[in-house]
């Protein structure tokens, strides 16, 4: 009995030595098997979210940067979109098959998002395509004011001149407001 006893005592002294480092080490891997899907999906969702923004963003500093141009004075910008912006996610792919390697019965391919600390590892960012473009400006009546507006939008955009409208801003007659 006392043997077996001696033998308990020894690894117990190496446990009491080391229980700090077991403890911590013990932490570490706790943390590592923390959930992190739920943050990863809310990423995602927020995506669609943020193209919308996007837009407007534009729209509001291509009206800043064309109502700097001389001529133009006040400008609304309106862009329709022929795709949106997309976000490419790296993913961890699997594939799983059953049988002979040659021909197998079935297989099974699964992937899903890499994520990090930050969330969800973004490989490539696709940026939207626009169908049209259509600026209301005060000097829309104005051949050359219409020209640089058109070269202007058509350098931001990509969109060539016949996809982009430039018209002038309608004048509010003396004594009538657009308010009731």
């Amino acid at each position: 009995m006392a043997k077996e006893h001696q033998k308990l005592k020894a690894p117990l002294a190496v446990l009491n030595k080391y229980k700090y480092v077991l403890l911590v080490a013990a932490l570490g891997a706790l943390l590592l098997l923390w959930p992190t899907e739920k943050k990863a999906a809310e990423t995602t969702e927020d995506a669609p979210a943020a193209a919308g923004l996007d837009l407007e963003k534009t729209e509001k500093a291509m009206e800043e940067i064309l109502g700097k141009i001389g001529g133009v004075g006040k400008v609304d910008v309106m862009l329709t979109l022929q795709s949106g912006g997309e976000l490419v996610l790296a993913q961890d792919s699997s594939l799983r098959y059953s049988g002979n390697v040659q021909s197998p019965d079935s297989y099974e391919r699964s992937s899903q998002p890499v994520t990090d600390s930050g969330g969800v590892v973004v490989t490539q960012e696709v940026y939207p395509q626009y169908r049209g473009a259509l600026v209301v400006c005060e000097g829309g009546g104005n051949d050359a004011v219409r020209l640089q507006v058109i070269a202007a939008v058509s350098a931001l955009t990509g969109l060539g001149s016949d996809r982009i409208a430039v018209v002038k801003w309608q004048d509010t007659p003396a004594g009538i407001s657009g308010q009731e």
